[in-house]
């Protein structure tokens, strides 16, 4: 494994690479002093094949963003491989929410010349009601893509398996429909991640990992820019 900090990039190779995560590419258009504070926060991450980026039962604060390669899950008392994570895939958000130790083991697939990862340290969000250093406009930004990627998900779910006892319960996990851009929207929607974070938990167990169709990925001249 090897490292770097975000912040030693080139910075026209950061924004760009930025630009494909959600999150930092709203928080870098809405506020430039907490875009530039995740940023020192930031590292990309290099792993070699069968290299383990995540260990089950382990407990750490780090989000990833996978740029480049496969990663294998691995999860049960025999580590079976379970699922994959391809380029464009959050990961580690669901232990973040649910402040858990991590669920699998996630290693570097032994057929990818090169993993690459970039990480954000999540202990810097601190509470959810703790605005020290990360404001409410940069919570919202980060819970209301939360949201909407699990409630994505559990509705792949649905579509795959209709008849199952879980198919519709997501749609039971009611909407925030007051004051917008208020902490009661951040706690609702906090709560409302737990909820769908929760009912994906158990879909995953039956049936695997849905992956990020819908994910953006960097391009091949930028990945080539960011190799460590």
């Amino acid at each position: 494994m090897h490292s770097k900090s975000a912040n030693e990039y080139p910075r026209e190779v950061i924004e760009k690479l930025t630009n494909v995560i959600p999150f930092f590419k709203q928080v870098s258009q809405q506020d430039q002093w907490q875009y530039e504070l995740l940023l020192q926060h930031s590292k990309i991450v290099s792993f070699d094949p069968n290299e383990v980026v995540v260990q089950q039962g382990e407990a750490d604060s780090w989000l990833y963003f996978l740029l480049k390669g496969q990663l294998v899950v691995l999860a049960g008392d025999h580590s079976q491989a379970v699922n994959h994570i391809t380029p464009g895939e959050v990961f580690g958000d669901l232990s973040m929410l649910m402040k858990q130790k991590r669920s699998a083991t996630v290693v570097a697939d032994k057929h990818s010349r090169e993993i690459l990862v970039f990480a954000v340290d999540f202990s810097l969000f601190g509470d959810i009601e703790d605005m020290h250093r990360i404001n409410l406009a940069t919570k919202l930004a980060y819970y209301r893509n939360l949201t909407h990627s699990l409630r994505w998900k559990l509705e792949v779910y649905r579509n795959t398996y209709p008849h199952h006892e879980l198919a519709n319960s997501h749609r039971t996990i009611k909407l925030f429909m007051g004051k917008k851009e208020t902490k009661e929207e951040l706690l609702a929607l906090s709560e409302q991640g737990c909820e769908l974070g929760r009912l994906l938990i158990l879909w995953n167990r039956e049936f695997g990992r849905i992956a990020e169709v819908e994910a953006e990925i960097p391009s091949g001249e930028l990945l080539a820019a960011i190799s460590l």
